[in-house]
C-alpha cells in the first residue's frame, strides 16, 4: 500500500516512493549505464508506478540532454493531471555562453524548454540542480517566484545545497515575499549518512522536505555488489564510485549487517535499505530507478512494514561515522542538538 506524504510547511502530497526518469534515453555512455528506456518501455514503467500509487515522476532537462523529459513526456500523456512531474535546471546543457546556471536569462529559457520537452503546461516542482554562486541568490529567487505567478511553476525546491545555501535561499525568500524552497533533493543513504550533519537540523527548523536521490548508493546497497561480488566493469554501481567505493570496507560492513537483517525480515538487501531511509526524520520522497519491470515491483517491496527499533538501532551503528568537524565537536553537547522529528 502506497503512503502519501505532505511536504512540510504546505499542504502538497506526493507518493513517498518516487520515480526517477534518468533511465530514459541512454543519451550517453554515463547514462546508458543506468538506462536506455525508450517511449514504450516508459509506457509500461509509468503505468506500473500508477499501479502501485506511485504519482510523483522525477527528471531534469541534463539527463540525456533533454531525453529524459521527452520520453517522460510522451510516456505521461493522456495521465498529466493524475501525476505530479518534477524536473531540475541550473547545470550546463546545450552550448552558448548562458547555457548554464541559475540566472533569470537561464531559468526562463530552461524552463520553457522543459516544459516543451514535457508536453505540459506547468512543472509541479522546479528543482535548482546545483547552486549557483556566480549569479545572486536574488535573482534566483526573483526569476523563479516570477515563474510561479505566471503559472509555469507551482513549487521551487533545490538539489545539492550545503546548509549555508539553503539558509540564505530561504532568508531572501522570506525578506521579499517570494516563493521559498519547500524540498530540497539530496543525496541519503546508510553508506552516506553526511545529510544529517547539518541539512536534516535545518530541514527540521526550517519546514524544507527532503526527496532522497539514490538511496541505494548507486546500486552498492542493491545486493548486487558484495565482498565476494566487486561492481562489474562499466556497471552502474562500478561507474558510481564517486558516490561510495564499491570496494570500501565500510560499504561491506554495512552489507553485510543488512544481510543478516533481510533474512529475518523475509526481504531483499535493496527493500531494507530502503525502508531504512523512507522513515529516516524529514524525509517525504525516496526516489527509486529501474531499467526492467522486475527491478520496479521489488523496490515497492519496501513499503508496507517497518524495521524494528533493534534492526534501525543495528543499522544506524553499523553505518555510523566520524561526522567533520563542527559537527563531532556539537555532538559532545547532545543536549544543545535540535530534536529530529
Amino acid at each position: 500500500m502506497m503512503e502519501y506524504r505532505k511536504f512540510a510547511g504546505t499542504g502538497f502530497k506526493v507518493a513517498a516512493l518516487s520515480f526517477g526518469t534518468a533511465t530514459f534515453g541512454g543519451g550517453s555512455d554515463f547514462f546508458r549505464a543506468w538506462g536506455s528506456s525508450d517511449v514504450k518501455e516508459a509506457k509500461r514503467l509509468v503505468d506500473i508506478c500508477m499501479d502501485h500509487g506511485v504519482n510523483f515522476f522525477d527528471t531534469a532537462n541534463t539527463y540525456s540532454s533533454g531525453m529524459s523529459e521527452e520520453i517522460l513526456g510522451a510516456a505521461i500523456r493522456g495521465k498529466r493531471d493524475q501525476m505530479v512531474v518534477a524536473t531540475k535546471a541550473t547545470f550546463t546543457i546545450g552550448e552558448g555562453i548562458n547555457n548554464s546556471g541559475s540566472s533569470r536569462y537561464s531559468l526562463i529559457k530552461e524552463c520553457e524548454a522543459s516544459l516543451k520537452r514535457l508536453g505540459t503546461d506547468v512543472i509541479d516542482i522546479y528543482y535548482m540542480h546545483g547552486f549557483d554562486a556566480t549569479t545572486p541568490v536574488e535573482e534566483t529567487l526573483k526569476a523563479l517566484d516570477h515563474l510561479v505567478a505566471a503559472g509555469k511553476i507551482r513549487y521551487i525546491g533545490c538539489s545539492n545545497f550545503s546548509g549555508w545555501h539553503l539558509m540564505k535561499a530561504l532568508s531572501v525568500s522570506e525578506r521579499y515575499g517570494w516563493s521559498k524552497y519547500i524540498a530540497h533533493q539530496v543525496y541519503y543513504s546508510l553508506v552516506g549518512r553526511d545529510y544529517e550533519w547539518e541539512l536534516m537540523p535545518l530541514a527540521v527548523d526550517q519546514k524544507v522536505s527532503a526527496v532522497v536521490w539514490s538511496p541505494l548508493a548507486g546500486g552498492a546497497l542493491s545486493g548486487k555488489v558484495t565482498r565476494k561480488k566487486p561492481a562489474p566493469e562499466g556497471s552502474r554501481s562500478a561507474q558510481m564510485d564517486f558516490v561510495v567505493s564499491s570496494k570500501s570496507e565500510h560499504l561491506h560492513t554495512i552489507v553485510d549487517e543488512i544481510e543478516v537483517i533481510a533474512k529475518e525480515v523475509n526481504k531483499s538487501v535493496a527493500q531494507v535499505a530502503l525502508n531504512w531511509v523512507l522513515y529516516r526524520p524529514t524525509v517525504t520522497s525516496v526516489i527509486v530507478g529501474a531499467r526492467t519491470e522486475e527491478q520496479l515491483i521489488q523496490n515497492f517491496g519496501a513499503l508496507g512494514w517497518k524495521l524494528s527499533a533493534d534492526q534501525v538501532a543495528r543499522l544506524d551503528k553499523v553505518s555510523a561515522q566520524k561526522p567533520a568537524y563542527p559537527y563531532w565537536h556539537q555532538r559532545q553537547s547532545p543536549n544543545l542538538m535540535p530534536p529530529l522529528v
